[in-house]
Parts: C-alpha cells; structure tokens; sequence
C-alpha cells in the first residue's frame, strides 16, 4: 500500500467544564501524541489537532455549580486543560477552541451547505418543557430515577452511577434541574441527519471495507447500532448557549453539541494552517490525506457513524481509522468525577511534575505505565503499586539501569569517549546484539502503523533488557580488572586484545543507547531528550531513517557524565497517594450521604401542592369507568410504557400507559383499574391510546387506584 502523502490525526475534544482525568489521557490524547512522533520521526507531513469543546450543556451547567458564566467557565478551564497536556508531554500542532469565531463560522457553513442541498429533515416533536423557568429542557437539564440501578440523581443522557445511556423519557419521575419541578412536554421543531438513509453506505464502508484493518470492538459496536436500525438524529437544540443555527426560522435554537465539535477538528485545522502558512484544504479534501481519529470507546458512535456521514455529504474525505480505546479503570473501580474516584492530570502534575520530585521525567513515568496497561483490547486498571512497579523494576532496574552501566563504563574504561570498533574481534554475540537492534526498528514500525502502542514500547524495553545481558555476558569491568593484574605482574594475557574487547563492548552499548532514545521518543519525549544531553548530540538523531544505524556516535567523540534517567519511587509515596484517593472518596460520599438525608427530609414533608380551584361541572366532564385489564406487553424500544387492552363493559380499550418501571405485565393481567374514558385519543411510539389508567403515587412508586371488590367492567366512578 502506498504511503499517504499527509496526515491528519485528531484527538477527541475534551469538555471545558473541568480538570481531566487520566482515564481521558490514556483514551485518546497518549496514544495519538505517540503516533504523531512517531510519523514526525519519520518526517511525515502530519497536523495533529485538537481543542476544547465549549458548547453543549455540561458548561452551563458547570456554570450553575460555580454561579458564573458559560463563557467565565471556559475561559477558566481551556487554559488549565492545555497546560496540563502541555506538561505531559502531548505535543498538539494546535489546541483550538470551539467558541472561535471561525469554528462558528466553519460549523454554520457546514450545516447550511447540508440544509441547501435537502440532506436534513425537520421534525415537530414533543420535547420537555420547563414552565418555570419558561425553556425546553436538554438531556442534561434533566434528572430522575435511573430505571436500570434505582438512582435518583441520574441524568436525561446517562446515568453517572451504573453508566447506562439514557433518554429523558426513561428516567422515573423526572424533574427538571432548573426548577426542580417535573416538565411538561411542548412541540417544537428541529432539524435531523437522517442516519436511516445512509445504512447502506455505513454497512459497506464499516462492516465490509474497515472489517479487518479496525479494532473488533470499534466494528462490533457500529454493527450493533447500523443492525438495530438507524434513525434521524437532531442537529439542532433548544439552548441559549452555543452557535446558532443559520436560518430566520431557528430562533433561540443552537447546533447540537455531537454536530458542532467534530467540525472543530476542521476549524482548527483551518486556523492551525493560517498560522502556519498552509492550505487546509488538502487535509479534509485530498484522498491521499490519511486520516485517523483517536478517541475512547464512548465516542464511537459519533466519529464511526455520524461524523462519516457529514464529512461524506460535505465531500469530505473519511477517516482511515478510529483506534477507539477501552475505558481505565482506577483501584478496581470506574472513575467518577462526582464520587471523587479519579486522578486528575493536575493532581499528578501537582505532586510528582516537581524539579524536586523528578520533574518532567515524571510525565515520561505516567506516560509509560499507562501505555503498558493501555486498555487497547479491552478494559484496564491502574493502581499506585502497579505505577510504582512500572517504574522501579521497568524503567529504573531495565531501561536506565541499562544507559546508566553504557555511561559509567564508558567514562571508566574508555575515558569518557566512544572508542573504535574492531571489526576482527566481532563474534556472534556482537552479531546477535546488533541485529535485535535492527529487528527492533521493523518490530515497532510494523506495531504503531497497526496502532498497538502497548506491544511497541514492550518491544524498547526488551531491546534494553537485551543490552544489560550483553553487558552482562561481556564483563568489560572484569577484562580491565585483568589488564591491570596484568600490568602488575600478577597475570599473564594479551593487554591489547582485551581492550580492544572492551572497546567493542562499549561502541556496541554506546550506539544501543542512541538507537534507543530513537526508539523510546514516541513514548518517553522528555527522556529521549534527556539522553541525548548526555550524548552531546542534537535532536536530529531522532529521526526514524536513523534508527538501526551503528554510526550514530563517532570515534573519540566525548560524552557527558552520566544522569540517573529515573528516580525510585518509594512506598512512602504510594501510600500517601492511595489514602488521598480514598479520604476523596470518603468525603465525597459523606456530602453525597447529607444531600440525601435533605432530600429526603423535604420529600417526607413535601406534598403537591392543590391545583387551581375548579367548579363542579369541569369534574362532570370527566368520565372515569371501572377496567379490567385483559392484556399487558411492554412497548418496543420503550422501557417505560406498557400497552394494555383494557375492558370497559361496553367495549375493549387499547390504552399505552407509562408504568413499565413499576409493574411487570404478566403480573397486572386481572387487575382492575380506574379509567379516563372521554380523553381524547394520542399516538404514543405509533400506538393509539384511548384513554388514562389513573395511578397514586408515593415515595416514587405508582399504586392502582381501584374497588375495594371486584365490580362490573364499565361501571362509573363518581
């Protein structure tokens, strides 16, 4: 296959409503920035973009948490989110933001050219409605009980607790967060990408063309969703905060987030290119361009299925890959924000990115425990004795313990300078060495370009385990031990052919340790550039077309004393850092624990109150009949409505009633129930309802409001 003649690689854009953790920078933002050195090594056209994502709900309400402003919020975390990955190491072209004036110009266009062209719909739909504050609600504006694990603080999109993707109409009892009262539902009308034409596309480009060169998971996933049946997507809100939408007709209507952000990789390419003298165009428009997304497994839908639908209606090239990763889990359990369970990149930034605790070598200790336990395949774990691990019997006892013996010998033995290699005195063993060094460059070639980063940086570390055995079974220190014996009459040997071994042991392990800081760059930046002080060379010996060479060092060239490449990280520390974890946890359950405690006081005295006064004959409208319900079954894709036949005497009812959380069906067949027999019928998920069951309800429960004795089907209720 022939080389692309750029590349473009995004990584996913993080919300700017607070600090990241380092689940987000083992999910996208690592593994991304080691491919890009790694094509930079190998002096690739690459832009590598990136940006914080400042629309959607999770800033304003950020804001309400903080009692500031949307824009207050960004402005406060953009900075902070970029100098924390600044600090780590991650080595962005450009770190945009999406509230640019060019990204809203970019995003408008995009939505206009795909509106003019008839590829949107719209739609008049029943969204919830806060009559209180007087504005429709998003997702995250909504909270209620999660009907999969029972929380009651679950959000309108997900629950927090168990994780399980929501809809707002799946929460139980749902109320909104601006209020606190429950919404009502109100028609409004908003644009959609109709996915369900696109199926067709999706399943040939996805599940035939990208089948065996994508990760399975990523593939398995977008076959669950084009299997069970796309369908229209919103592109539009009803939101005060965001870019509106273009059209006279969209007032008070923004783009939807999951639309606006990934046409922030292409602002940001726009604007990394104004600044850099380039034309962006070829990196969304020219096939020859090699596109890769990285992103973590909860984007997938978004950069597999409806990003590639827009670029391909925007005549956009398609992404090549979306290396998507698993999730990381922290001392066996998930991180989570609001119970405190996380390490943030500050905190780890605060307490080890110290000139006294081993400054930016530090970054290079967490990026390379968490490309060892990369969750590539599947889901990963880090734990505070696992890091420290990592680090002392990795880093410090094989790869530094390797570089630190090449230095300290060579300034021993070899007065500080590379000495020549004598070709006459190679042996297999030399041979051995030098060709794991060139089977080392293939081997990690050949594992970036197929985006498996943990098996790569294995395969340095292996190299260096390789170079202390050489060390090892040489002994140079042993073969100057004896020429000095010799020199003082107590042994016998050949003092010219001994130092010549040693001269080819230490030109051998000189020019491994070169070939290593090639190799070690993508992973470890800050120690590559530390090793290449210590070798008083520049940073043009990283490049790729060098690795494998045993030139890299010259004769005679003098060398600077050797540096301790990694410190040892003592159990003093990981204790503290597992009880900082865990006193976090503590105090976030504790406030969590007095919320509760609030909230329920005031459900235990909160009672409705009485509606507005009614006179007699608005009750006299109401025709309330006694049912029996003959058959229940829930409704499809509906975990919350049940579709009832229901027996009124003088004739059977369908009836679609919202009780699927509380009442398995087989279990209400026979049960009789009151019925609003004159309501007006209304389509529920394509089903006509012709009636209401009325229900009581308590402390989130719903009870049957029913005769005491079974009575005739159809008989009033006065």
């Amino acid at each position: 296959m022939n080389q692309p003649k750029r590349y473009l690689i995004t990584a996913a854009l993080p919300y700017a409503n607070g600090l990241k953790h380092i689940g987000h920078l083992a999910g996208a933002y690592l593994p991304a920035d080691i491919y890009v050195r790694y094509l930079r090594a190998q002096k690739r056209d690459v832009a590598f973009v990136c940006g914080s994502d400042e629309h959607g709900t999770a800033i304003p309400i950020q804001a309400m948490k903080e009692n500031t402003t949307a824009q207050a919020i960004i402005d406060k975390y953009h900075p902070i989110i970029q100098q924390n990955f600044a600090d780590l190491g991650i080595s962005f072209d450009i770190y945009h933001r999406t509230s640019s004036p060019i990204h809203h110009e970019t995003a408008r266009e995009f939505f206009t050219s795909l509106h003019e062209r008839g590829e949107l719909e719209t739609k008049e739909t029943e969204q919830y409605y806060d009559e209180t504050a007087q504005t429709f609600l998003a997702d995250r504006y909504i909270k209620g009980t999660c009907p999969n694990c029972g929380n009651d603080s679950a959000y309108g999109d997900q629950c927090e607790r168990c994780g399980t993707a929501l809809s707002p109409d799946e929460l139980i009892n749902p109320v909104s967060t601006l209020s606190g009262l429950p919404p009502v539902k109100k028609l409004t009308t908003h644009w959609y990408l109709p996915l369900n034409r696109h199926e067709e596309f999706l399943r040939k480009w996805i599940l035939a063309d990208h089948k065996d060169d994508w990760r399975a998971s990523v593939v398995g996933q977008c076959k669950s969703w084009i299997d069970g049946g796309l369908q229209p997507r919103a592109v539009t809100r009803d939101l005060d905060w965001g870019i509106q939408v273009p059209l006279p007709e969209a007032q008070g209507k923004v783009l939807y987030v999951w639309f606006d952000a990934p046409i922030g990789y292409i602002s940001a390419t726009k604007q990394w290119a104004i600044d850099n003298g380039k034309d962006w165009q070829p990196y969304w428009n020219d096939k020859e361009t090699k596109l890769v997304h990285f992103i973590g497994k909860d984007n997938i839908v978004f950069h597999c299925i409806i990003f590639p639908v827009m670029l391909q209606l925007h005549n956009n090239i398609l992404p090549d890959n979306v290396p998507a990763n698993e999730f990381m889990n922290l001392e066996g359990d998930k991180m989570s924000t609001s119970r405190n369970w996380k390490l943030e990149m500050q905190d780890y930034i605060d307490d080890f990115i110290k000139p006294e605790n081993g400054g930016s070598q530090m970054a290079d200790v967490l990026r390379y425990y968490l490309t060892a336990i990369a969750p590539e395949t599947k889901d990963s774990e880090f734990t505070w004795k696992g890091f420290q691990d990592a680090n002392n019997s990795e880093l410090v006892a094989i790869f530094g313990n390797f570089v630190n013996r090449a230095f300290v010998l060579m300034h021993k033995l070899c007065n500080g300078k590379v000495p020549v290699f004598h070709n006459e005195l190679m042996d297999d063993t030399d041979k051995k060495i030098i060709a794991q060094i060139s089977a080392t460059k293939e081997k990690v070639e050949t594992l970036l370009e197929q985006y498996k980063f943990r098996e790569a940086q294995f395969a340095v570390i292996d190299l260096a385990r390789e170079g202390n055995r050489y060390l090892q079974e040489r002994e140079p220190w042993k073969k100057a031990s004896l020429i000095e014996k010799i020199n003082k009459g107590e042994a016998e040997g050949n003092v010219a052919q001994l130092q010549q071994l040693i001269d080819n042991s230490m030109h051998i392990s000189l020019q491994l340790t070169a070939n290593l800081a090639i190799f070690i760059n993508p992973f470890l930046p800050f120690t590559a550039q530390k090793m290449l002080h210590m070798m008083k060379v520049v940073d043009k010996i990283l490049d790729w077309s060098n690795a494998g060479s045993m030139k890299l060092l010259s004769v005679g060239y003098s060398l600077r004393a050797p540096e301790l490449l990694f410190r040892k990280i003592e159990d003093a520390e990981i204790t503290h850092q597992v009880e900082k974890l865990k006193a976090g946890l503590a105090a976030a359950t504790a406030a969590q624990q007095v919320a509760d405690t609030k909230a329920q006081a005031s459900a235990a005295v909160e009672i409705p109150a009485v509606k507005p006064e009614i006179v007699y004959e608005d009750f006299e409208k109401l025709d309330l009949r006694i049912g029996t319900i003959l058959a229940a079954e829930k409704v499809p894709k509906a975990d919350k409505l049940l579709k009832l036949e229901v027996d009124l005497g003088f004739e059977k009812r369908t009836i679609v009633s919202g009780i699927a959380q509380h009442f398995a069906p087989e279990a209400i067949v026979g049960k009789q129930v009151v019925v609003v027999a004159n309501l007006a019928p209304r389509k529920l998920r394509g089903i006509e309802s012709h009636g209401m069951i009325l229900m009581a309800e308590h402390d989130g429960r719903l009870f049957f409001v029913n005769p005491e004795e079974a009575i005739g089907a159809g008989n009033t209720v006065k």
